[in-house]
């Protein structure tokens, strides 16, 4: 089932539930509530997942970290959403060894990991760690200093007392992820609308009756009839909390979060955490088509209405923070390739501590208007089984039927893992037309509106910035755009790539 952007039709009909917001969180909320027979609407301001859901460090924790502070919860929810993730998109999703060198000081010390990966052994299922013998997840172990010294050469040996190596999973295409999920949604009869910003909740006698909304493009009004609409709007849902109603007292404000590409080979295959001197704060070294990304970087901010972007004073500072945590990088700031920026909720205003529980408030009980749900999330690995526990209160009584159940892992089965994935060195050959098609056929079935839409979001052409920004005159030849409307498109791309110079051929489209 194709997504199509179609409000005209979807206008017409009514629906058990409307869904505000096309981050992952949405994404998920409306795949739950699919599988339990709901008929789902979908309205994401601009486009699916173009907020922090594509800026994240695009891993899947398996919860050791939760362990190590004794949040058992979230430890074994993250272990069985590893586990999840490996088996329903094992073409997208494929297991990360982690590895934390160890100077024995604080609690990273050998004898902590070695207790810690024996109770991990202890308290995880084994079915957590198979995902039905695909894509085993071995138990962490402690390394020797010439073990970690072998798996990450650039490790400062001075005081190396060794390594705790274990793992979670990456998702090297995350943005391919939130696109599938969307389209096993559809499939099973949801509908999605892009560029579609919901204005207003509609209601009769204090409960809702659907959403207002206002097509982005040709300013079109349209009312969408439902009986229960879910806020899933990320960094924006205490803002839509506030419209749609009086706020929500259970929702947090947010911080910046941000993750960097840099113009450096990766120093290995693993993922490898480091603190700086005197800091608290873990950053990772994430090797991502064979690149660098390196994360995650914080900063207070007052709203979500302005960039989630680092100052240059703040990029200076990560950046000098990431030094002194491997000593042998010298990153500069001409070292810096992408800034993938995002907002996260915060345990309170002005704090650059992440919130680590993710949130459903129902403002019916709350005084507000019955059937309308919020939810707040933190991470991209929390999403399915936040959107699952909160199907609980929104269409209590309804189960996933084994027909439907049977359905989706059929089209986990058979999906194409290969849909909108090239390498990052791939460019254009001008003799073949296959390139052409199979982006054709994205345009057609995922309701791409923009230009930036098909590079960054529904392929992976936009993770090589040089590259992203030399294709994009041919790729503007698979829509039917008129000189103005073109120019228009390539400069918008060319504000994602603000650190890349643009190739002669792409200024020369700009006149």
């Amino acid at each position: 089932m194709s997504i199509e952007r179609t409000p005209d039709t979807a206008a017409r009909r009514s629906y058990d539930l409307v869904v505000v917001g096309g981050g992952i969180y949405g994404a998920m909320v409306a795949l739950e509530a699919t599988l339990r027979d709901c008929s789902v609407l979908l309205l994401e301001k601009d486009d699916f997942g173009g907020a922090t859901s594509y800026n994240s460090l695009r891993i899947i924790h398996g919860g050791l970290r939760d362990l190590q502070t004794l949040n058992l919860g979230r430890y074994w929810t993250f272990g069985r959403e590893r586990r999840w993730f490996l088996e329903h998109f094992p073409h997208l999703v494929e297991r990360l060894p982690v590895l934390i060198p160890l100077y024995q000081r604080g609690i990273m010390r050998t004898e902590v990991f070695r207790l810690a990966f024996w109770v991990d052994r202890l308290l995880l299922p084994d079915r957590d760690r198979w995902a039905n013998g695909m894509h085993a997840v071995p138990p962490g172990r402690v390394l020797s200093p010439s073990a970690v010294a072998r798996q990450f050469p650039a490790v400062d040996p001075e005081g190396l007392a060794g390594g705790a190596l274990w793992y979670d999973a990456r998702v090297p295409d995350s943005q391919r992820l939130l696109m599938e999920v969307l389209r096993a949604a559809c499939r099973m009869g949801a509908t999605a609308l892009n560029y579609m910003p919901a204005t207003r909740l509609l209601r009769e006698q204090g409960r809702v009756k659907g959403v207002q909304a206002q097509d982005a493009g040709d300013g079109g009004t349209y009312h969408f009839r439902a009986d229960t609409v879910v806020n899933a709007a990320g960094p924006w849902s205490r803002e839509v909390a506030e419209h749609f109603d009086r706020g929500a007292p259970g929702l947090r404000p947010c911080l910046s979060a941000w993750n960097v590409l840099v113009d450096r080979e990766a120093p290995g295959n693993c993922a490898v955490g480091k603190t700086p001197p005197e800091s608290d704060h873990h950053y990772f070294l994430h090797p991502w088509k064979e690149q660098l990304l390196i994360g995650t970087g914080h900063a207070p901010r007052e709203s979500a209405s302005g960039s989630p972007r680092p100052s240059a004073s703040e990029m200076d500072d990560f950046l000098g923070d990431v030094n002194a945590a491997f000593p042998d990088f010298e990153l500069r700031r001409r070292d810096v390739l992408r800034v993938y920026a995002g907002y996260l909720p915060t345990t309170q205003p002005g704090s650059t501590q992440l919130a680590k529980k993710e949130r459903w408030v129902d403002h019916g009980a709350r005084g507000g208007p019955e059937g309308l749900f919020s939810v707040q999330g933190t991470k991209f690995t929390a999403a399915h089984s936040t959107a699952e526990a909160g199907m609980k209160q929104v269409v209590p009584g309804r189960s996933v039927s084994e027909e439907k159940r049977a359905a989706f892992e059929q089209m986990c089965a058979g999906r194409n893992g290969e849909r909108g994935r090239f390498g990052y060195m791939w460019t254009p050959d001008t003799a073949s037309s296959d390139w052409r098609s199979s982006l054709a056929r994205l345009i057609d079935e995922e309701a791409v509106v923009h230009l930036d839409d098909l590079l960054l979001r529904r392929t992976t052409l936009g993770d090589n910035p040089t590259r992203a920004l030399a294709v994009a005159p041919a790729l503007c030849d698979l829509f039917a755009w008129g000189a103005e409307r073109r120019a228009a498109e390539l400069r918008r791309v060319a504000q994602h790539f603000p650190r890349v110079q643009p190739p002669p051929s792409v200024t020369d489209a700009y006149a």
